[in-house]
């Protein structure tokens, strides 16, 4: 795996950190790498071991372990549904519904689900902090409120 300098400097930077235990640098790393490629793949893992002379399965425990990394990479666009009470009582199982059947994901499935394009990515998620305005739904960094069926089809069109 090729690190461009950039991440290399930061990389090194933060095990400096750790004089005593090189191994304490992992999670450290972990958010570099995630930060960098909004994943954490196979040879980064394997990548971050040799750096920390660990075995790949102390960094895999890591990463499995802690639910804010992610193993796949997230399509273009990144569509977070609110699934708690306040946006559930507005929709939102019935607009995540929506949206993965409009881009042909599986409805029933809970988990994050990229469409084979690369183009979407929908995760049903916990509390995006806007209860008031329910259903709330994000998308890459853009907080959208009071989501309907018809403003879902618009974002879709709007990113296909």
């Amino acid at each position: 795996m090729e690190i461009c300098s950039e991440l290399l400097k930061k990389i090194d930077e933060a095990i400096s950190h750790y004089p005593v235990s090189k191994r304490s640098a992992s999670l450290p790393l972990l958010h570099l790498f995630h930060e960098k490629y909004s994943y954490i793949s196979d040879e980064a893992i394997t990548w971050i071991a040799a750096k920390l002379d660990l075995q790949p399965i102390n960094i895999l425990e890591l990463v499995t372990f802690y639910p804010m990394f992610r193993r796949q990479p997230l399509g273009r666009t990144h569509i977070k549904v609110c699934r708690t009470l306040s946006c559930a009582m507005g929709g939102s199982y019935d607009l995540c519904h929506h949206f993965k059947e409009k881009l042909g994901l599986n409805p029933e499935e809970h988990a994050p689900e990229t469409t084979p394009d690369g183009k979407f990515t929908v995760e049903f998620v916990e509390c995006i902090a806007s209860c008031g305005t329910a259903p709330v739904v994000q998308v890459n960094d853009d907080l959208l409120e009071g989501v309907t069926l018809q403003l879902a089809d618009e974002i879709i069109s709007k990113n296909s």
